[in-house]
């Protein structure tokens, strides 16, 4: 279980999560809802260790996680997907993707992933050669999403993957997104499309000026007057 209770973070003299508390249990989905300047990339920040959380705490299986590196994120099984995805734009799909596994980079199974994650990204493998730059917006997405489960995550964090993506490869990078959560990986998304992160999630949380306002399984977030007004 990931566990956030009364977090408060920020940047600097910037308080920008208020009191926030959530859980994530494992092989769940849930979506982080709200306008832009809610918090809610600073949430996912402050879960890998790239914002400074100053009071509340942030718990994996009852361990602390609160102001850890992002690499012990990462080997507590945490990954993110960052909205800026933060490709080496100048390196091949290949080496981008096989940065990602830096953790068992070598073994047999980070070449076994390599090739598997291949096979879920078809068009990684045709362009595997090519620098990242050469990508569409949608292949970016793609090569950041399969880089992050090159590191066997059991939390992935997505942060609007579907920003400026055409309807038709938003589709399929929500597919991907059910696959993986089929596979048994939990995630939480911060998501600009409020009816397809619904879609794929059980619960969501509404997040307005750094705090939690509304939650609950999306099912009754769907039906709630201020959230259809506000995002559907």
């Amino acid at each position: 279980m990931l566990r956030i209770t009364d977090l408060c973070a920020g940047y600097g003299q910037k308080q920008v999560l208020r009191e926030v508390s959530l859980d994530v249990p494992r092989g769940a989905v849930v979506a982080i809802l709200g306008a832009n300047g809610a918090g809610k990339s600073t949430l996912l920040k402050s879960i890998v260790g790239l914002v400074r959380a100053t009071s509340g705490s942030i718990t994996l299986d009852q361990k602390p996680l609160a102001n850890e590196s992002p690499d012990r994120a990462l080997r507590s099984g945490i990954a993110l997907v960052a909205e800026q995805r933060e490709l080496f734009k100048s390196m091949s799909v290949a080496d981008n993707l096989m940065l990602g596994g830096f953790l068992r980079r070598g073994t047999a199974e980070c070449l076994e992933d390599f090739e598997k994650l291949l096979d879920v990204f078809p068009r990684l493998r045709e362009r595997s050669k090519q620098p990242a730059r050469t990508l569409s917006g949608g292949e970016q997405q793609m090569l950041a999403i399969a880089r992050a489960l090159m590191a066997r995550p059991s939390y992935l964090l997505l942060d609007e993957p579907s920003l400026g993506l055409a309807p038709r490869v938003v589709e399929e990078i929500f597919a991907i997104v059910r696959r993986v959560s089929a596979e048994g990986v939990a995630i939480v998304i911060v998501e600009q499309n409020v009816s397809l992160a619904l879609d794929v999630a059980q619960n969501g949380y509404v997040m307005e000026v750094g705090a939690i306002t509304v939650s609950g399984a999306s099912e009754l977030l769907r039906t709630m007057p201020a959230v259809q007004q506000a995002y559907l």
